[in-house]
């Protein structure tokens, strides 16, 4: 009998090692499944962040020694007013943060940055730098900085067709500090609106990408690229540069109806004038 109760008996000697295999076999086929979920989760995070993260600036991928040229010419002239990390200097200068190559451009290429004097408004002035360095400049500011940047084409390309829907939004956003042909007007605070007749279309487009001053920024949301091409279209055509734009006679600095109307006005009184002293004379 005690043989009997100690001896395993053989129904359960078979079981044990069947029940060990299924419970190891299990818990690997939870383990593969597992790995595999999380293969598939790391691929489709890959995924979504190549999809939705923004492209690099080409040119600053494809060569950084342009980088390093546009760090030079900043440690030159202006770390002095933005810091040495783009962060600004109190007194000095802003920061740099976020204001992308578009900002770069206008300022510098515009001759207006590195700025002669502090005032109201920075005055446009023959530019130091060559469209090489402007552009190895704000490719270092954008490197570190980020923010708008410029589109691609350049010159003529930038023209919208349309200049119709350039001249209505011209005149909604635009004239009314800029004028209705873009000659430019007194602010407050000393402050001015620059003539556009002198801006590239680069500069045009840069000045509504970055709103240098005064003057409000126009993201992509608010007017496309396509209707800031029709934009500078219409500036370009109405421009005092333009000669195929002038029908004839006298432009009077192409200031629309305010110089008209007080040359109007002076013809009138003269001419008022003129009747009443012959109106005398004959009696």
């Amino acid at each position: 009998m005690s043989d009997e109760k100690t001896r395993p008996r053989a129904q359960d000697t078979g079981r044990a090692p069947l029940r060990s295999v299924s419970r190891r076999g299990s818990k690997m086929r939870r383990r593969l499944s597992g790995l595999l979920a999380l293969g598939v989760a790391l691929v489709a995070v890959g995924g979504l962040y190549t999809v939705f993260t923004p492209e690099p600036d080409q040119a600053i991928a494809a060569d950084p020694a342009i980088v390093r040229e546009g760090q030079q010419i900043y440690d030159n002239s202006c770390i002095t007013c933005h810091g040495s990390n783009l962060q600004g200097v109190g007194g000095r200068g802003p920061s740099l943060v976020g204001v992308g190559e578009a900002s770069v451009y206008y300022q510098v290429s515009t001759g207006r940055m590195p700025l002669a004097a502090q005032g109201a408004a920075a005055e446009r002035k023959p530019p130091r730098y060559d469209e090489r360095q402007i552009d190895a400049l704000g490719a270092f500011i954008q490197a570190n900085g980020g923010g708008p940047v410029l589109p691609a084409e350049r010159g003529e390309a930038l023209r919208g067709e349309e200049l119709g829907r350039g001249g209505e939004l011209f005149r909604l956003n635009c004239a009314s500090c800029h004028n209705f042909t873009g000659r430019g007007g007194a602010l407050s605070q000393g402050k001015f609106a620059p003539n556009l007749d002198p801006a590239n279309e680069s500069q045009i487009y840069a000045a509504m990408l970055s709103g240098p001053a005064n003057m409000p920024t126009f993201a992509d949301s608010q007017l496309s690229p396509e209707e800031k091409r029709d934009i500078i279209g219409y500036i370009k055509s109405v421009s005092s540069n333009n000669t195929g734009a002038n029908p004839g006679g006298n432009g009077l600095g192409g200031f629309g109806p305010v110089p008209e109307g007080i040359v109007a006005f002076f013809v009138g009184l003269a001419a008022l004038i003129g009747i009443s002293l012959w109106i005398g004379s004959r009696q």
